[in-house]
């Protein structure tokens, strides 16, 4: 990916400057730390104060060394080294002095500092002033950077996507056939526009993805952008909107704008729930009118007065219910694909796609992953390969085999294993007569699923679990199956009872299921008894395929709700006498099953055991 927002690169002249200021500094540092005249001054600092013509009388008596007239000052050093100085008047000289005696020893030194050191007086000036010219500049020019950035502050943040870096195919992605047909028609008619126009097809201005977190958008929208070989826009829903009134619009219209002298192109807007909601309701006119003014900029621009622009935009959500209606009108978003969780087969084919970087041994079967992994989207089975290949590399195993995938699935599905929680020897006893009665009694109902496993190895939150898988993708499901999920689910419970006559909390999640789903049945599916009739109770807002239960607005009277109530209760409770008549039934069996999970445990335990005393 190639960004269209780089970091600021310093100019020529603002290098120069910075070396300009920097060569100032260094030299007045030497003129006034290494300055030789400031070593001269030192050794007269001392200098004792006498008249000038004592200092003349010394010279007539030859009892100086030297005597040094600088400017105005007269500085004599005696034979001992001490100093002394004077003052002479500015028309005083060396001879009229009578200091220039050829038979005197003494040394006579005239130095004329206003002459010999202008270019030493003036520098201090002139790199003072060279600095606060520097400085004023160097001002001026960041109060132009600040206002650029302020100008710019409007511009899109879109990140161009270059098809030779973008390594994604439509071949890369696997299980949405469907999807990947509209959208290898879009890039067709990027690609042969003639095709389509010469019998008066339109271009698609929109394309809306439509999914549950996980299935695969943006994976949809990168392959777009390999395959295309047009210019690809990609940008957030959230980066439109900030705290400053119309910079979303701004940065939506400088978008267009790009996009259009770029055309043919794509812009692909992830998550754009955060920018397109419904307008109006309660937020109508404060917070979230930065908002809408960025929506309205959205529409417009998509299909306003100006047309045959060549640009498709394409979007990807998994909120489709709060979207502003004119944003999914025909004209905008013409198409709109549902990216709906693999079934089997996809299932088979996105392992295949994530197992093509991986080492893996040739006895690995997809077929049975892709069966327990009922349910799951594609990111849920990207990451049970990678935890697979991290378990075979903990492992040491030269490649991932097939208990690497088996336990990878258990941990993604379930949890990890949870090696740190003991139980006490009651405790497994209660949650291996648990999992057995979930098992028995679904295994005795006809219209169950079949037993996959049955584990009381504490995994997650759990602390046993019993798994059923289906046989096949189910899209249905019959009232007789439902009556069948909610007695194997009481099978737990009722085993506890049976067994040890007390009940435990091990149960509560169970209970909790079996109640949804007969709540359902009565309120959702028509299946409750003839005084609820076929009638659905309360209003769901949202959308249930995209993972999230929706909210439920109560729509029944007082009198519905009782009956609602009471159809639960007795369905529970008819189902749960059924699990303890099946178990009383095989009550040896159960017992059977139990004792080898115990003489199974008990070995265990011994041989931890006798590790340690080792």
């Amino acid at each position: 990916m190639v960004t269209s927002s780089r970091p600021p690169q310093r100019s020529r002249s603002q290098w120069l400057l910075s070396l300009l200021l920097f060569c100032g500094l260094v030299l007045l540092s030497f003129f006034f730390l290494l300055n030789p005249q400031r070593d001269k001054e030192k050794q007269f600092a001392n200098a004792s104060e006498v008249p000038l013509s004592e200092i003349t009388q010394g010279y007539a008596q030859n009892a100086y060394n030297e005597i040094l007239i600088r400017d105005s000052k007269v500085f004599a050093t005696l034979k001992d080294g001490k100093t002394i100085q004077s003052y002479k008047e500015g028309s005083d000289t060396v001879s009229r002095l009578g200091w220039n005696d050829p038979k005197n020893k003494t040394v006579v030194r005239v130095e004329n500092r206003e002459t010999t050191n202008l270019f030493l007086s003036v520098l201090p000036d002139l790199v003072f002033f060279l600095l606060v010219l520097g400085g004023i500049v160097w001002l001026f020019r960041g109060i132009a950077r600040s206002q650029s950035t302020a100008l710019s502050f409007g511009k899109s943040r879109a990140r161009i996507a270059d098809a030779k870096q973008v390594k994604t195919r439509f071949h890369d992605v696997a299980g949405a056939e469907e999807a990947k047909e509209d959208l290898v028609e879009v890039v067709d008619f990027l690609k042969n526009p003639k095709k389509y126009t010469s019998i008066g097809a339109k271009i698609p201005k929109g394309v809306l993805l439509v999914g549950a977190p996980g299935t695969g958008k943006t994976l949809l929208a990168r392959a777009v952008a390999g395959e295309a070989g047009v210019p690809f826009f990609s940008i957030a829903g959230s980066e439109f909107v900030e705290m400053f009134v119309g910079v979303g619009a701004s940065r939506v219209r400088d978008l267009f704008t790009k996009a259009k002298r770029n055309a043919p192109c794509i812009i692909f807007i992830d998550e754009i729930d955060a920018v397109g909601r419904q307008r109006g309701g309660a937020g109508f006119g404060g917070g979230h009118d930065e908002r809408e003014q960025t929506l309205n900029q959205i529409l417009t621009e998509m299909d306003g007065f100006e047309q045959e622009t060549n640009v498709i935009v394409m979007a990807a959500t998994n909120r489709p219910d709060v979207l502003d209606i004119a944003l999914l009108r025909p004209g905008r978003f013409d198409r709109r694909i549902f990216i709906d969780k693999p079934d089997l087969a996809a299932r088979h084919q996105i392992l295949e796609v994530h197992a093509r970087n991986k080492k893996m041994t040739k006895n690995v079967h997809f077929d049975d992953v892709a069966k327990q992994t009922v349910g799951m989207t594609g990111a849920d089975l990207e990451n049970i390969m990678n935890e697979s290949a991290i378990f075979a590399a903990k492992r040491k195993h030269p490649a991932v085999t097939q208990r690497d995938l088996v336990d990878a699935v258990e941990k993604v599905a379930i949890g990890a294993e949870k090696k740190s929680r003991k139980l006490t020897p009651h405790e497994k006893d209660i949650t291996a007569y648990h999992e057995l009665g979930h098992a028995i009694v679904g295994h005795l109902c006809p219209d169950s699923d079949p037993l996959h496993k049955i584990s009381i190895v504490s995994r997650g939150s759990t602390l046993g679990v019993t798994w059923f898988l289906p046989q096949e993708d189910q899209y249905t499901t019959s009232k007789s199956k439902f009556i069948d999920e909610i007695c194997g689910l009481l099978g737990g419970r009722a085993a506890e009872e049976l067994v040890f006559n007390e009940i435990t909390t091990g149960a509560s999640n169970d209970i909790e299921r079996a109640s949804l789903i007969a709540r359902n049945m009565a309120m959702r599916y028509g299946m409750g008894d003839d005084s609820l009739g076929l009638v659905a109770y309360g209003e769901h807002q949202g959308s249930t395929f995209l993972g999230v239960d929706p909210s439920v607005v109560r729509n029944y009277s007082d009198e519905m709700a009782r009956a609602i109530d009471t159809f639960v209760r007795e369905t529970i409770a008819a189902q749960y006498e059924r699990a303890k008549s099946f178990l009383h039934q095989h009550k040896k069996k159960l017992e059977e099953l139990a004792s080898i999970n115990t003489r199974r445990s008990s070995r265990s335990s011994r041989a931890s055991s006798s590790r340690r005393r080792r």
